[in-house]
């Protein structure tokens, strides 16, 4: 077996500069490879790859190191330093197949040419789902058990793993995609939590039946107020779990729709998403839990008495199989990269732009509507006023919460910014041009890390001063405003839209201005669930042994969810999912 460890430096550039045409005789990664040592040089002998290709993965980390000997800070980009974290090797770089960066499911890196770019792409092992091959594996009854299945792994489904292995249970985690994270691993804003320690630190008046109201009046009184209760109660013991499995949680903001700040996230502004996942993925190892990659689930079985048995999962290299389980746990996320559902549940939306994970395709809510599960507020997607005009790119929301304005074509302010995601957005969309700017200083900057990246990716203006700004981005009123505002952000008082919260001016250079536009973020409805996180039927009762949370139930958000309510919403009723899976499990 190959034994080479390479420099980070000559791995980097082999690997970044390495073309397809420059092995036109080796043709691709896996051919290269069986030149160099034969088939074992990436695979076990006798041959048996795992759907998450763990053996393959650790042999490319043997011979190239892992991910923090192949960083290269002289790169223009680095993919080897992604927000996604240490994902599989093979997410990118497929042995038989053609590579395929995933960082340009989001991103236009178009000068990363990838090694074996050449090599004929393969039609995807997933692309279809195989109603015959289902039925077959359903037929022949479970390959395997356990007593706990969870769909789907992100912050949802990694917390409710967790909770249910602690509860007592076998667990395994399956997840179609070839990395965890899923819509989680995108979030950039933080955690709504009341009666935290942070909050007692800074003084802040702060109330269960507030949270609630906020949550309620921003949802259009149209939320599940059991669902929102629970949220609210359990936030800050959520807070703590995080915590506990070693997430950093300290920073304190405030976003769109809240009285005072809740938003809890990692010290320095970074973002939340890529940090708990991480910490999640982490405590998954600790703990033993069984996590799969490139396993997809396609099918609940149910027995004639409608209660939950098992699994169909199509494996990218087992095929179908059925895995036997006393109980389910969805957490697959929503559907805002279905474009199929989003027009079907929601026409307006068709053609808009989107910012979720490529995974976002509404796999649990097919489940589920398949076996008769009861859906609620289905058709409410919400638009985040504030995505990347020309990417996909999600500019936080708490940008505007520690203190950037916004304003249209002409740099004239047109709302408060601290308003509702939806009334943010329609407000946009009624402007010139229908975009509009985010303006700030580098006092945000110093207090916010992750506008970092938005300048690596190009997206923002910069200027020395408030005028050069305005001439680069033709806002001709920009100056007025920004001179508007720094008055009444001295005096504590926007005597123009309310705005009650206005922690920073616009008086230190340099300036920055990066455009955006509505895009959709969240979709609010999904699957109906009761206290316990049991996932209802038709008729409002709860099916036996199928549990659900995250993005993929409806009811807690209403027509609208407040930004910091969502990570509330994964960790809260990921542990509520798991441990009532795990309990309903041991007991049967």
């Amino acid at each position: 077996m190959m034994k080479l460890k390479l420099s980070a430096l000559s791995v980097a550039a082999v690997m970044l500069s390495l073309s397809g045409a420059a092995y036109a005789q080796g043709g691709s990664l896996a051919d290269f490879h069986k030149s160099m040592g034969g088939c074992d040089t990436c695979h076990t002998k006798p041959l048996k790859v795992s759907d998450s290709e763990t053996h393959e993965n650790a042999q490319c980390q043997n011979c190239h190191g892992g991910y923090e000997d192949l960083a290269n800070d002289k790169l223009e980009f680095d993919p080897h330093t992604s927000h996604l974290g240490d994902i599989n090797c093979t997410s990118c770089h497929r042995a038989h197949d053609a590579p395929k960066m995933y960082c340009n499911e989001c991103h236009s890196f178009d000068n990363v040419e990838m090694p074996f770019a050449d090599t004929k792409a393969k039609p995807a092992w997933d692309a279809e789902w195989d109603q015959e091959a289902i039925a077959k594996a359903i037929k022949a009854g479970p390959k395997e058990t356990t007593q706990v299945v969870i769909v789907g792994a992100g912050s949802a489904g990694y917390n409710a793993a967790i909770a249910a292995k602690r509860a007592g249970a076998d667990v395994i985690l399956l997840e179609k995609a070839p990395f965890t994270g899923g819509n989680s691993m995108l979030a950039a804003g933080g955690f709504n939590a009341v009666g935290t320690p942070q909050q007692a630190k800074k003084g802040i008046d702060d109330s269960i039946d507030s949270f609630v109201e906020d949550a309620m009046k921003g949802g259009r009184y149209q939320n599940d107020k059991a669902l929102v209760q629970i949220m609210a109660e359990e936030s800050a013991d959520g807070v703590k779990w995080l915590e506990s499995l070693g997430a950093n949680m300290d920073d304190l903001k405030r976003s769109g729709g809240a009285k005072v700040e809740r938003t809890h996230r990692p010290t320095g502004g970074y973002s939340v998403g890529p940090h708990i996942i991480d910490t999640l993925r982490a405590a998954a190892e600790r703990e033993g839990i069984d996590v799969r990659l490139n396993s997809r689930v396609e099918k609940l079985v149910l027995n004639d008495d409608q209660a939950i048995v098992g699994v169909v999962v199509h494996g990218k290299h087992s095929g179908h199989k059925m895995i036997g389980a006393d109980a389910v746990v969805l957490a697959t996320g929503g559907y805002g990269m279905n474009k199929e559902m989003v027009a079907y549940y929601r026409p307006t939306f068709k053609d808009m732009t989107s910012s979720n994970n490529v995974t976002a395709t509404g796999d649990g809510i097919r489940l589920a509507k398949e076996i008769g599960a009861s859906m609620t507020d289905i058709d409410w997607v919400q638009a985040h006023p504030t995505i990347g005009k020309d990417s996909r790119i999600l500019i936080s929301e708490t940008v505007r919460g520690v203190g950037a304005i916004m304003v249209n074509v002409h740099g004239e302010r047109f709302i408060n910014e601290l308003t509702t995601r939806d009334r943010a957005s329609d407000a946009i969309l009624k402007q010139d041009e229908q975009y509009a700017w985010l303006v700030f200083d580098e006092q945000l900057i110093e207090k916010k890390q992750m506008v970092r990246g938005y300048e690596h990716l190009g997206m923002l203006s910069k200027a020395n001063t408030i005028e050069d700004l305005a001439k680069i981005t033709g806002m001709e009123s920009l100056a007025k405003t920004a001179e508007d505002y720094n008055r009444y952000q001295a005096a504590g008082k926007d005597e123009a839209f309310g705005r009650s919260d206005m922690p920073l001016n616009l008086s230190q250079p340099p300036y920055y201005a990066v455009k955006v536009a509505p895009g959709i973020h969240h979709t609010m409805g999904g699957v109906a669930v009761d206290t316990n996180s049991n996932v209802l039927n038709l008729q409002s009762w709860p099916i036996q042994g199928l549990y659900a949370a995250g993005e993929v139930t409806g009811g807690g958000h209403g027509y609208n969810r407040l930004g910091g309510n969502a990570i509330a919403d994964t960790v809260v009723f990921g542990r509520r999912a798991g441990e009532h899976a795990a309990e309903y499990a041991t007991k049967k």
